[in-house]
């Protein structure tokens, strides 16, 4: 089992920044990968970024490379994201996600067996 805890969300205006974290707890040495990904009202969950815990490989959504940076500690078994230049459109609960599995694919939400409860980002114009 993995824990994972989302924390940085908040309210901030169009071009503004967040930094978002994911702790993660528990049986962290299995990690294969870690994601993140957000949901806005009334649509479908959305992939940002997957990260391979081991060697930091990264992978972004193409809207999103750019504007979002995505980084790991694994000393604190922490993941971030920062979102830079943010717009309305933007708003969502963001999710952290993990998988301790190497298939599937990182940007579909079925690969990653275990979820955070989420974080508000909400970006006014």
């Amino acid at each position: 089992q993995v824990q994972l805890v989302e924390s940085g969300g908040g309210l901030v205006q169009a071009g503004g920044s967040l930094r978002l974290s994911c702790a993660a707890s528990g049986l962290t040495s299995n990690m294969n990968r870690m994601a993140w990904f957000r949901q806005a009202p009334g649509k479908e969950r959305e992939f940002v970024a997957a990260i391979s815990w081991g060697d930091g490989r990264t992978m972004y959504s193409d809207s999103m490379e750019g504007r979002f940076t995505f980084d790991r500690d694994p000393a604190k078994n922490t993941l971030y994201v920062e979102m830079n230049n943010l717009e309305p459109t933007d708003t969502a609960v963001y999710y952290c996600a993990t998988t301790t599995s190497r298939y599937g694919a990182s940007s579909s939400s079925a690969t990653y067996l275990y979820w955070g409860q989420g974080t508000q980002v909400t970006v006014s114009s």
